[in-house]
């Protein structure tokens, strides 16, 4: 089958338009570097976690997360592995813990193997801090539970009450459930 000169240059148009927009998307989502190490620029990582470059900066430069290679330009790409770094930091954070245990914590992973029963006693320190505030979140929706009780009583009957006694009872049912004394 033969080309006219026309047909051939839409053709050849064509296929340039395919890797261009080929050569866009991946741009756009990250580039390829070595054997598969994936690299996202500071923007693209801001836009996949909803956090901004300052916050990441600030990360890098407090040491949340270890310092990110950077361009000859000087523009940081982030590998995978950064972003793991990340996602810790993210949760963690989330989770209550302040910059200084996550930072400890990055250095102490840098140091090496030798510093493993640190880490997990800084880890263990802070799953207690985190178990201290999410009993703190279990009484507050305790007492929303109870002021949402007695709202939805006075839906039903028109008049709002707080049942002192109820609420008494059951701070002295919960003291006694503390040693066992009731079931």
């Amino acid at each position: 089958m033969e080309f006219s000169g026309f047909f051939m240059c839409v053709y050849v148009k064509k296929i340039i338009d395919i890797e261009l927009t080929l050569k866009y998307i991946i741009e756009s989502v990250g580039k390829r570097k070595g054997e598969g190490n994936f690299i996202m620029t500071i923007k693209e990582v801001c836009e996949k976690y909803n956090i901004s470059a300052d916050t990441l900066r600030y990360y890098e430069r407090v040491g949340v997360i270890p310092s990110v290679a950077r361009t000859k330009g000087g523009i940081r790409d982030y590998t995978e592995q950064d972003l793991g770094w990340v996602e810790n930091a993210i949760c963690m954070r989330n989770a209550g813990l302040s910059v200084e245990t996550l930072a400890e914590y990055v250095r102490l992973f840098q140091e090496g193997d030798d510093t493993i029963q640190a880490r997990r006693e800084l880890l263990m320190e802070a799953k207690e801090e985190i178990a201290v505030q999410l009993k703190k979140y279990q009484e507050t929706i305790e007492r929303l539970n109870y002021k949402i009780s007695r709202y939805d009583e006075a839906i039903k009957t028109g008049i709002l009450t707080w049942d002192a006694t109820e609420k008494k009872k059951k701070k002295v049912y919960s003291f006694f459930q503390l040693f066992d004394f009731l079931p």
